[in-house]
Parts: structure tokens; C-alpha cells; sequence
């Protein structure tokens, strides 16, 4: 029977272990993808930090692009899908059914479900993302379109669906980005890099990356994503630069991307009165921060939290690299890939910040 090895998330604060499964047929509905890459998310840290809560022994990950290799033939027509077909394998199963998915919000779904928290004991075991098999249902397998290197599809698979979805929800606000003057766009992870090529995209006129040294090889980047200037907090004022830049106004938006609690006061700082402040990047336990709330009365901010996001914005994301296709030799040039059996390096290596975007490759 063919093998295939898996990266097994034992618990925080312990190396992962490299395992071999059986790799068997798909059941019913479901479609069998092999490896093409799979990244390495923020919030995978934190899991293995312990800042975030998931069940061990299992195979996490939840950016899997691999090639639909088995499958039943009719019922992946169904979904658009046949053999061979690059396909991002989405994990969100949101019920249909609560207030927010019959209200076109089924990213927020209250009682959302996964594709990949299936047990790692039973077959056909390799639901996560962190192995060179995958077992994922059809109905959560988006093409990669043919025109689209599906290793840059990876490099952004979930940060991008991420900016996609917090853009769409200011956008249901009434905010429009076309012709917008100015966007900070704090913290210059993938998160961050995809969010200066998006909104750039939209049509903001300039767009500074703020980052927290200039010591950071993601200040290059930055430029290289398209960001028109960056700015280092540890250079002092970083308000009253933006604002002297602005005609003496701060920025028309802010979309928080570095994770970090203390980039929340600044964000709301460095804002324009009635400024708009996305807020897509905390997403763990990291502790909290004073802010002064008076700010937002003052300045009648719009402030927009975004968390999870739906399949129609992995559509769109891949339709942005299909259209965008300039971008990709830069969005590859953001990826570092590392075999699946060296899950402990590439990790380290993301927990230490060395690379802006880590994946497993076969």
C-alpha cells in the first residue's frame, strides 16, 4: 500500500513528529489531493506556543494546496472539479443554518465546523494540512485557476482569502478604496505584504508599511509588494510623519496585520478623523493594551474586526492572482519551503520571524 509521512502536532512546546500513514482510497464525497505546498500559518504558532487551544495527537495546518489525484469522477464534476486540477482545500464547514449564514455572513458562522479535525487513528487519517497527502470533501476543494503557479497560490493561501474578507466587510460598510489618498498598513508578514498588494489594488494612492525596526529584511519586501514608503516605529514619531505627509491629516485607513496588542493604539493614533480601522490580525490570547477609547469618540473612527473568511473569498483571492499575474514572481519570492520531514526547522524558522512566508513542500 502507498505510504505517506505527516507532521503530528503532539502538543505545545514539543517538536512535532514525522509519522507514516497508509494511504488509502477517499470515502464517499471526499477528494484525495497530493502535496504541492502547504503553509505554515500565524496561528499555527500560536498552537504550538500554547496561546491557542487544539487537540493533540493530530495533523494540523490549514493551507494545503496540493493535486487532486483520486476522487469519484462524477461526484467531483459536480463541484467543477476533475482529476488532476490543482484545488486549495478549505477547511471552514460553517452549519447554514445561524443568523450570520443566512445573512450571507457564514464566515462567522457561531457554529462552524472543520475539515481537518478528523482523528489521525482512523483512515483515511491525513485531514491537516501538514502532510503529503490530503483528505478534504469536494465541496471544500477550490480550482486553482490554470493560468496560476499554484506554490504563489500557496505562498498566501490563507492571508490572502484573510485581507480579501475584511476588505469586503468594510466595502458592506460603505467604504469605498478606489481613489482613497492614504493606507497604513501596520506589520510586513504575509498578512501585511498581501495587504499592500490588495489594497494597492483597490486603488489607494499610497500605501506605507509600518514596521517595528528597520533592522527587518520585510522593509525591502514591503517595497517589493508595492508599498510607496515604510516607516520604523523604533525612528520615533511615526503620527506626526504620516500626518505631515497627509496635509496634517493621518492616514484614511489602517489595516492591522502584525499580531501584535501594541500596534492597536497606534493604529487608532495614526488615523484621520473618521478614519477607518481594519482589524484582521489578532487572533490569540497575546495579552492586552490601554488605548484611549476618547480617541474614537473624538475622531469618529470606523473600527472593522475580521476574523474567518469564506470560500467565495479564496475565489476571489485566486481570481486577483489570475488577473494580478505580474505580481507572482514577487509573491514566490516571499515563500521559503522546507520538506514535510523538516516541519521542526521550518517552524523555528517561522516562530523566529526569518522568513516573511514558511511552507511544506513534498
Amino acid at each position: 500500500m502507498k505510504k505517506a509521512i505527516a507532521a503530528v502536532f503532539i502538543g505545545a512546546g514539543r517538536p512535532f513528529e514525522v509519522r507514516e500513514f497508509d494511504v488509502t482510497e477517499p470515502p464517499a464525497g471526499y477528494g484525495r489531493s497530493s502535496l504541492i505546498a502547504s503553509g505554515i500559518c500565524g496561528t499555527d504558532i500560536h498552537m504550538t506556543r500554547g496561546t491557542l487551544t487544539v487537540g493533540a495527537p493530530s495533523i494540523i495546518g490549514h493551507e494545503f494546496i496540493g493535486r487532486l489525484e483520486a476522487c469519484d469522477e462524477r461526484e467531483a464534476a459536480a463541484f467543477g472539479l476533475r482529476k488532476g486540477d490543482a484545488v486549495v482545500a478549505d477547511i471552514a464547514v460553517p452549519c447554514g443554518e445561524c443568523l450570520l449564514c443566512k445573512t450571507g455572513d457564514d464566515a462567522n458562522c457561531v457554529n462552524m465546523q472543520v475539515t481537518n479535525g478528523g482523528s489521525i487513528d482512523e483512515a483515511p487519517y491525513l485531514y491537516g494540512g501538514y502532510a503529503q497527502v490530503n483528505f478534504t470533501p469536494l465541496k471544500n476543494l477550490i480550482k486553482v485557476p490554470e493560468e496560476v503557479d499554484p506554490r504563489a497560490a500557496a505562498v498566501f493561501a490563507c492571508p490572502g482569502p484573510t485581507v480579501v474578507h475584511a476588505c469586503r466587510l468594510a466595502e458592506q460598510a460603505g467604504i469605498s478604496f478606489k481613489g482613497m489618498e492614504s493606507a497604513v498598513v501596520q506589520g510586513a508578514g504575509p498578512v501585511g505584504m498581501f495587504a499592500i498588494m490588495y489594497l494597492k489594488a483597490l486603488g489607494v494612492k499610497k500605501v506605507t508599511a509600518v514596521l517595528r525596526s528597520n533592522k527587518s529584511f520585510r522593509a525591502e519586501a514591503a517595497k517589493r509588494a508595492g508599498a510607496d514608503s515604510v516607516l520604523f516605529l523604533s525612528d520615533g514619531n511615526v503620527t506626526e510623519t504620516l500626518a505631515a505627509e497627509n496635509g496634517g491629516l493621518g492616514a484614511d485607513l489602517c489595516f492591522e496585520a502584525s499580531g501584535a496588542p501594541e500596534a492597536v493604539p497606534v493604529g487608532i493614533d495614526v488615523l484621520r478623523n473618521r478614519g477607518v480601522y481594519l482589524i484582521p490580525g489578532q487572533y490569540s490570547m497575546s495579552g492586552g493594551v490601554e488605548i484611549q477609547p476618547q480617541l474614537i469618540t473624538f475622531k469618529a473612527l470606523r473600527i472593522i474586526g475580521s476574523s474567518q473568511y469564506s470560500v467565495v473569498d479564496v475565489k476571489d483571492y485566486l481570481e486577483f492572482l489570475r488577473r494580478h499575474s505580474a505580481l507572482e514572481k514577487v509573491i514566490l519570492s516571499m515563500g521559503s519551503f522546507y520538506p514535510v520531514e523538516d516541519v521542526n526547522t521550518a517552524i523555528e524558522a517561522a516562530d523566529r520571524g526569518e522568513n516573511i512566508k514558511t511552507l511544506l513542500v513534498p
